[in-house]
């Protein structure tokens, strides 16, 4: 995944076992991390890309802020290197587990935290509000941390390795290789396998090749969709005001049928819960309600759902159920990755509001425009500092 402009937008799954946890984080945009924050970078060519096993690079750092520094890698000797933003709520909120593992490994293998692109944050990058901020985490943060030192932490970790997403930990052996890398919630099982020697890198790269290649192969026939029911969709306006679909969901029915996993894919998913949504929205509904408990190569596709309630609104007569689903489908949105600002916040629980009162749940329409007010005030209160 190439390092994209720097957003709070986090991308987004969990997989069946410990083991698969490992892999999934850090090989797809959504379905790898559900918790995790885009940054921005530079672009890396293929060649370019390091891999599981490659040397760890220097660690170059600006300032020491908490703990003892650690100068080099030292053979025969374990490190686990995350890195964060104070910006980042998502790697906030992986700290206590590290902090916990760093504890429990005390004497087997080193943590370490690397401050990145503070300055793209709104709490700003000077390195005295960098230490009131550790310090204020206290036991939760209780292990090294250092700051990055300019652009070279991010250029030779980071962007060398392809991780496109903060938190980003990675794990060094005592050869001084890098044996794995993702999200730190996954780093458990990992780390107490590198521990016992018995970690298997090749059958860990061997996954996230797998896995690379299912999420492309997916993602090309999921989008191809687009294409091929174009011509059918609604354009609001002249004779054919609400498109042909019917054909939409012929066609749609045949891709599913060569390939099943398509079927709740997010791009597949937005037409056909819009068709039908035209044609029987009962089954719309009941269509979506799948698609929120249903995982991709993407994750749920609450975003497929959301936009195609935001768009047919403004021209159809929605039913109900239909309102409150959009409602679950922003709340679903929310508390998986749980990293948006204040801003979009408010906006999310403020169009929730309005979705439940259009549904008849007055209650949780007023809970929600409350937890606006409360958002507002949070971020007057942060700017009064």
């Amino acid at each position: 995944m190439k390092l994209k402009l720097l957003s709070l937008f986090c991308l987004i799954t969990a997989s069946a076992s410990a083991q698969a946890d490992t892999s999934a984080a850090a090989a797809s945009s959504t379905q790898k991390d559900t918790t995790v924050t885009a940054i921005a970078g530079v672009q890396t060519s293929i060649a370019a890309v390091c891999k599981l096993g490659d040397p760890a690079p220097l660690l170059r750092v600006g300032k020491w802020i908490k703990g003892t520094p650690v100068l080099s890698f030292e053979k025969r000797k374990v490190y686990v290197v995350d890195f964060w933003a104070t910006w980042c709520a998502p790697c906030i909120a992986a700290m206590p587990h590290l902090s916990g593992l760093a504890h429990k490994y005390k004497g087997k293998a080193t943590f370490l935290a690397v401050s990145v692109l503070e300055d793209r944050g709104t709490r700003g990058a000077t390195a005295e509000k960098l230490k009131a901020f550790v310090n204020g985490m206290g036991r939760k943060m209780d292990f090294n941390v250092a700051a990055e030192d300019t652009g070279f932490t991010v250029h030779d970790w980071l962007r060398d390795f392809d991780m496109g997403y903060i938190p980003a930990t990675f794990v060094i052996n005592g050869e001084g290789r890098v044996v794995w890398f993702g999200h730190p919630h996954s780093v458990d099982t990992v780390l107490k396998k590198v521990l016992n020697n018995a970690w298997d890198i090749n059958g860990e790269l061997a996954r996230r090749v797998y896995i690379d290649s299912t999420v492309n192969y997916l993602g090309r026939l999921d989008t191809s969709v687009r294409s091929k029911v174009h011509r059918f969709q609604a354009t609001y306006s002249g004779q054919n005001y609400l498109g042909f679909p019917d054909s939409t969901l012929m066609v749609i029915d045949e891709m599913v049928k060569k390939e099943p996993k398509l079927k709740y894919a997010p791009t597949i998913a937005q037409y056909t819960f819009d068709a039908l949504l035209l044609t029987d929205p009962h089954k719309a509904c009941e269509y979506g309600k799948q698609v929120m408990v249903t995982p991709t190569y993407e994750g749920p596709a609450y975003e497929s759902i959301i936009i195609t309630v935001q768009t047919d609104s403004r021209y159809l007569t929605m039913p109900k159920e239909i309102y409150l689903l959009g409602a679950a489908c922003y709340q679903a949105k929310i508390d998986q990755f749980n990293h948006y600002t204040i801003y979009d916040l408010a906006r999310y629980y403020h169009e929730m509001a309005d979705w439940y009162f259009k549904g008849g749940d007055t209650l949780k329409a007023i809970a929600a425009e409350k937890k606006v007010v409360r958002l507002w005030e949070k971020q007057l209160k942060d700017s009064s500092k």
